[in-house]
């Protein structure tokens, strides 16, 4: 995977993606991200579970920083910010690299102590710090595009600032965030959030399910939750 996607029209390709298409009905169920988030405490449980932190720790600290710091900010702030924030912190390899295995959701907490991440983990990443900061759940999508330029399937985050705008796509291929409309380079394929999956098409897609189903978005909720942020499955 290569590390951001919709212009209204935008067809669905046949990617063959395979395990892919599985994904696409996982929901990012508007998880419950109001609870303050302890980071003290999270950086003792992830000493625990994972070991010594090693200058990871300085990363989640200033992540700790950025969430309070754009807290009250304006959204294209925040959005902003969050997105420098992330490409910034981690470098682009691929999960067999980090984690020796073909296809793994890190915690934005994994990432951060392993400073690297797939394009999964810097969407999920950018989406669990925009829902802490307000940021409606409505307004964000995880959406499955095909990379033109490296033929190859990627994730980007979507913000949709009404349901029909134009969204502004949050990527780790480059730093700007820009409106899907300009990402020429970008083909999308599917996108999803807490009301459902989309397809792609004009005035925000067109929603075609509801279903809820154990995935690797349940297995990232529980290893976050085992960290000690509130989040919550809906």
């Amino acid at each position: 995977m290569v590390r951001s996607a919709r212009s209204p029209g935008w067809s669905a390709p046949r990617l063959g993606l395979g395990a892919w298409l599985w994904v696409v009905i996982w929901l990012l169920a508007s998880a419950s991200v109001a609870a303050t988030w302890d980071f003290s405490r999270i950086l003792e449980t992830a000493q625990q579970r994972y070991g010594s932190l090693g200058t990871g720790k300085a990363r989640i600290e200033a992540w700790s920083r950025l969430l309070q710091g754009e807290a009250g900010q304006a959204e294209r702030e925040q959005l902003n910010a969050v997105n420098r924030f992330f490409n910034r912190q981690l470098t682009f390899q691929d999960d067999r690299r980090i984690w020796r295995q073909t296809d793994y959701w890190a915690t934005p907490v994994q990432a951060l102590l392993k400073g690297a991440g797939d394009c999964e983990d810097y969407a999920l990443a950018k989406y669990f710090s925009l829902r802490k900061l307000g940021v409606a759940s409505d307004k964000l999508r995880i959406t499955y595009v095909k990379a033109l330029t490296q033929n190859q399937a990627h994730m980007v985050l979507t913000y949709y600032p009404n349901p029909t705008a134009d969204p502004l796509v949050l990527d780790n291929l480059i730093g700007e965030i820009r409106p899907a409309s300009q990402r020429k380079d970008l083909l999308p394929v599917y996108a999803f959030n807490a009301e459902g999956l989309y397809l792609p098409g004009a005035n925000g897609g067109k929603r075609s399910s509801d279903s809820k189903k154990l995935s690797r978005w349940q297995d990232v909720l529980q290893k976050m939750q085992a960290e000690g942020f509130a989040v919550g499955d809906g």
